[in-house]
């Protein structure tokens, strides 16, 4: 066996598997979000109904925008969850949002007529919003308070739960 091979292969493997190992204890989603804390960035989009709806009106009020597509198997598994916080919130003032990501007109009223609906849907055919709050995929939700900061991002399917746990906080 020729040691000094083995010796520098281990002096290179090593420090790897010691730096791949120390990320086993974080949570890739816990990551800080250079949004949060930040203006949320204005928009005017035209939800499925053909009515305009401007985040600038929205002001003085918490507002949860999730985005979503009706292709995506996460968004379907959070839709029961966001329904539920919506029913519970809505009636103290906070404003309830979807945005259509990536996605046909058809085929979102389609998901919500098939699995309901709670808030009105905002249509982003061409993905502009989404770029401006850095959305890198779907489902994906912001909480933003009634100064129009971003309290909270949520990357992947988000709870009732964890959404009443930001909203009770504002």
């Amino acid at each position: 066996m020729n040691w000094k091979v083995l010796g520098a292969g281990f002096l290179v493997v090593a420090p790897l598997v010691v730096v791949l190992a120390s990320g086993f204890g974080r949570d890739p989603k816990a990551l800080p979000n250079v949004m949060e804390g930040r203006e949320a960035p204005s928009f005017s989009l035209t939800d499925l109904d053909g009515q305009p709806v401007r985040l600038a009106e929205l002001r003085g009020k918490p507002v949860v925008l999730n985005f979503w597509a009706s292709w995506c198997t996460p968004c379907a598994y959070e839709h029961p969850e966001l329904l539920a916080a919506a029913q519970r919130w809505a009636p103290q003032g906070v404003a309830f949002y979807g945005v259509v990501y990536g996605d046909t007109e058809e085929a979102a009223r389609g998901f919500l007529k098939r699995r309901g609906s709670a808030y009105p849907n905002l249509l982003d055919l061409d993905q502009r919003v989404a770029i401006d709050y850095g959305v890198a995929g779907v489902p994906e939700t912001y909480v933003i308070d009634r100064q129009g900061r971003i309290a909270r991002k949520f990357v992947g399917p988000v709870s009732a739960k964890a959404l009443s746990d930001v909203l009770g906080s504002l």
